[in-house]
């Protein structure tokens, strides 16, 4: 087996950064209580102003004033892991969350369907990038080793035993994952690598160390197997971003509200399905939340249209208070269906998709403004037909020849003795809801060539009716 580790390097800046819409500014995160507020992480601009992790709050806001400050939330550092498990079963039926800001795909059994390791990591790297989370990834034989490795490689590939073990016994003792006490004891013995403990005795390691460091090394060598627990992603989606300031426009709101349908996206990705129906949830300071609910007329997944489908609501929206938080949720998840595409179509497509328009016409204009034609199961002409705004009807039965233009009323026609094509078409329905119809229906052709649908009683009496023309 082949697993590949997906090391999330600064997952908790990574988790506030991505909803700001000022990713240039400087941004520190702090725990700790008043007045002993301690600097956990700094981005890269706060890096450059002289910010380090460990300084105390008041330390740096004696140096610079011009950053941002944001909580170190040990929950949502939890959120954003699983939320990049859910992205990364996509890719992979076994990833695990048993090792802390950390990724385990076993990926031996997908490297048929996304291609060699070097192409598949470039999927999920530029993945990664776009959903904004900085890492390191490396491939080995067995998830210990792949976890201890990305500690000082990225881009690393492992393929064998053999290479494995030139790896393993140039890996910094203090970059291994043993644990600090032992880290501490074989430094004072002047050992550097794991490459010379390995060249020890094993019954002196067993004597002198506790038997996890021998488990551990073993581990790493493919020695011992690993059990990892295995992600199962969740049955809805669920995000939230709060603000640290109060938001008064729409336009404003498109930023964070982009961030959580492209995160719905790469959920909705993972679990092979899509969404047609979600709700967006405004929060405000005193005034109950605004629940702004999206239906789409069909099945979707792509975050560009579901973003122009809720910006269109958006904008017809009366906000009562300034919002303080953006809420998204999604239970409603039916199996994707990829739409038909033809290896032989050579016409270049149009400039926007039929489905992105009529959605974004039925968010304009109103649920009620554009619909479908669907088949009802009635054998009358009238009641054959409905208009439809979910995009679901009955499968229609089978009929005779019936023309394009059926008239809203049967009229007369004005010729005594038409030329018949085809017919009689008998139809007797409808005795159940009191419109019955007992008709036997004909294709004529009228005097200038036109082709018409006729009908008369079934008795023969009575003018001719015309209730339709062909094309």
């Amino acid at each position: 087996m082949r697993w590949a580790c997906i090391l999330l390097t600064r997952l908790a800046l990574d988790g506030v950064q991505r909803g700001r819409d000022d990713a240039d500014a400087p941004l520190v995160l702090v725990s700790g209580h008043v007045p002993r507020r301690l600097i956990r992480a700094v981005n890269a601009q706060a890096r450059a102003l002289g910010l380090r992790p460990g300084m105390s709050l008041t330390a740096a806001q004696t140096l610079v004033t011009d950053f941002a400050v944001a909580e170190y939330d040990e929950q949502q550092i939890s959120h954003w892991q699983h939320f990049l498990a859910a992205w990364a079963y996509r890719y992979s039926s076994h990833v695990s969350l048993d090792y802390p800001h950390a990724l385990l795909l076993e990926v031996e059994s997908s490297l048929g369907l996304f291609g060699p390791w070097p192409r598949f990591e470039q999927r999920l790297r530029e993945d990664l990038t776009g959903l904004g989370f900085q890492h390191r990834i490396v491939l080995a034989p067995n998830p210990a080793a792949a976890r201890a490795l990305t500690n000082v490689h990225d881009g690393l590939a492992v393929m064998d035993s053999l290479a494995l073990r030139e790896h393993i016994q140039r890996l910094p003792i203090q970059r291994s994952g043993l644990d600090a006490q032992s880290v501490a004891t074989l430094s004072r013995m002047g050992l550097k690598q794991l490459g010379q403990i390995l060249r020890l005795p094993r019954d002196t390691l067993a004597r002198r160390f506790p038997a996890e460091v021998l488990a551990h090394l073993d581990r790493l060598l493919g020695v011992l197997p690993v059990a990892l627990g295995s992600y199962q992603p969740a049955d809805e989606f669920a995000a939230r971003i709060e603000f640290n300031f109060e938001v008064d426009s729409h336009q404003a709101l498109l930023f964070p509200i982009r961030r959580l349908l492209l995160d719905l996206q790469a959920f909705l990705a993972g679990r092979d399905c899509s969404v047609q129906r979600f709700e967006l949830t405004l929060e405000h300071r005193d005034h109950e939340p605004t629940c702004l609910p999206i239906g789409l007329l069909s099945a979707e997944r792509d975050a560009q249209q579901l973003f122009e489908v809720t910006r269109s609501r958006l904008e017809q929206l009366q906000l009562p208070e300034p919002v303080l938080a953006v809420r998204l949720r999604a239970s409603d998840l039916p199996a994707f269906t990829p739409k038909p595409v033809s290896l032989l179509e050579e016409r270049p497509p149009p400039v926007q998709p039929w489905d992105q328009l009529r959605e974004r016409l039925r968010a304009r204009l109103g649920d009620e403004a554009i619909h479908g034609l669907v088949a009802v199961a009635d054998h009358r002409p009238e009641c054959a037909w409905r208009r439809d705004t979910e995009g679901a009807g009955m499968p229609p039965v089978q009929l005779g020849k019936r023309p394009g233009w059926l008239l809203a009323e049967s009229e007369p026609l004005n010729e005594l003795m038409p030329e018949i094509l085809a017919g009689p078409e008998r139809i007797e329905s409808g005795w159940w809801d009191g419109a019955d119809r007992r008709r036997d229906y004909y294709v004529v052709r009228t005097r200038d060539g036109r082709l018409a649908w006729v009908w008369q009683a079934v008795d023969g009496q009575g003018p001719w009716m015309l209730h339709g023309w062909f094309a």
